[in-house]
């Protein structure tokens, strides 16, 4: 069986992102760049479950300028085996990103498709759901566990009031939660491992898919400074200033 994983490069999560001078975005031109977090761990779980003997090959996809190639070699540096790279330098938006992922599903004909629940950058979590609809595959949202019995994915879903667990047929996709893994550190040695695998290029143009944007940005901008606290004397303080001040009484 092999599990196909998307993965996505993003701002890393411990920098702090500006938006540009003209408002018209983010300024990525000197961030310090990495894989979204949930993707990596959607790619440690695949490994794992390789090892575990429930699959044979993991497969890394991603869509992105040529130096998304980077955030591949993470992906095989984990442990995946081989790696596919759909070069555009246009920012896709999830419907986008499905359609061309659904081109790979139908080539690569995978036992389950793993994917982060959310890019932390546009924290639009659609790209899992949208690609089940397209592929007409079981779906498996906020994954914290994912085991595989008798042909079917055991699929542990984070929920809003605790867990529930569903069967998926297979091929299924799933999305990853937090609680999914816990990615390996990557040493120098696997990194230079990984530049050894083979990435495959493919011009996002070749496709022939509709990925025009749908999204007309407005403005990118910091949020507001929060206002300092304050400290209250009394109860009776307390509650005239949630009356007054902050109206939430």
């Amino acid at each position: 069986m092999k599990i196909l994983v998307a993965v996505k490069r993003v701002v890393d999560a411990k920098i702090k992102v500006r938006p540009l001078p003209d408002h018209s975005g983010v300024d990525t031109k000197i961030a310090k760049m990495a894989m979204n977090p949930f993707d990596e761990i959607a790619v440690e779980e695949a490994v794992e479950l390789r090892e575990a003997g429930k699959a044979d090959e993991v497969v890394a996809v991603t869509v992105g300028p040529l130096k998304a190639v980077d955030t591949l070699r993470v992906a095989m540096a984990i442990g995946a085996d081989r790696s596919i790279h759909v070069k555009t330098d246009d920012a896709l938006e999830p419907l986008a990103v499905a359609k061309v992922l659904k081109v790979l599903v139908e080539r690569e004909q995978p036992g389950l498709v793993l994917l982060g629940k959310q890019a932390i950058d546009d924290d639009a979590n659609q790209t899992g759901q949208m690609l089940s609809a397209l592929c007409d595959m079981p779906l498996g949202t906020f994954a914290s566990d994912i085991g595989f019995e008798d042909g079917r994915w055991i699929v542990t879903r984070e929920t809003d009031g605790g867990t529930q667990t569903v069967s998926l047929a297979s091929p299924a996709v799933v999305t990853a939660d937090l609680r999914l893994a816990e990615p390996r550190y990557v040493t120098l040695p696997s990194m230079a491992k990984a530049r050894k695998k083979p990435v495959e290029t493919i011009e996002l143009a070749s496709l022939g898919l509709d990925t025009a944007s749908r999204i007309r940005v407005l403005s990118v901008d910091e949020p507001p400074a929060r206002k300092a606290g304050v400290m209250v004397a009394s109860v009776d303080e307390l509650v005239e200033k949630l009356k007054n001040e902050a109206h939430v009484l």
